[in-house]
């Protein structure tokens, strides 16, 4: 069971820095989705970083919209979308307000309420085993309970119902930790086309080596004319 401890919870500013530190740094950091149902927690073990409007491949590359507005709005908040009309994909909102910067949670362990993750994802379709719970951006967000009614929710009140948590600091007490942050990796985004998904001019995946829960790289196919 991993506790959530007010105290490992950031404040605003920890969310209010360049999306690459802060993207490395939720690697093996932990988010609880509270519910009537129950807690589930999960430690993040794979994310992409979108920086706004410097980016190719974000969101806000164009300017603002009614469905990127969040991006601009206070960091440490959720930017929600929907994918293709399909399913959802959550992202955490950071650098300083205005920047559009966030962060793509792609992948995560579930440390705590495993059986109602797990049955949230089979009610959506099939989940072989406990690491493809939360394998993918579309799962995680199924496993977490999360669409578009949680656009904007903010992930700095410790007692919220989405909250963001670090791991104890080094030295602390680790008992309900199931796995530090290992060696990060870095590559490309997964479904990012055009400029964005140059994997040498945007190698913004980051995830920890060897971790079972990672998702799959898939290039994004070219269009037949």
């Amino acid at each position: 069971m991993t506790r959530l401890d007010p105290a490992t919870v950031p404040s605003r500013s920890w969310f209010e820095r360049d999306v690459h530190d802060v993207a490395r740094e939720l690697l093996g950091a932990f988010v609880t989705r509270r519910s009537p149902l129950g807690d589930v927690t999960l430690r993040v073990t794979e994310v992409e970083a979108y920086d706004g409007e410097r980016d190719p491949g974000s969101h806000a590359f164009r300017g603002p919209s009614q469905r990127n507005r969040a991006m601009y709005g206070e960091a440490g908040r959720l930017y929600v979308y929907r994918h293709l009309g399909l399913h959802h994909c959550v992202n955490v909102v950071c650098a300083p307000e205005g920047r559009a910067s966030a962060v793509l949670l792609r992948a995560g362990e579930v440390t705590d309420g495993v059986e109602l993750a797990r049955s949230r994802r089979l009610a959506k379709g099939r989940c072989d085993t406990d690491r493809q719970i939360a394998r993918g951006p579309a799962r995680l967000a199924v496993a977490l309970d999360l669409d578009l009614d949680e656009y904007g929710a903010d992930l700095v009140d410790p007692a919220g119902a989405i909250v963001v948590h670090l791991p104890p600091p080094s030295g602390a007490d680790t008992a309900d930790v199931s796995h530090a942050a290992g060696e990060i990796r870095t590559g490309p985004r997964v479904g990012v086309s055009g400029s964005g998904g140059d994997a040498a001019l945007f190698p913004w995946r980051y995830w920890l080596a060897g971790d079972p829960t990672v998702s799959d790289y898939r290039a994004v196919r070219a269009r037949k004319r």
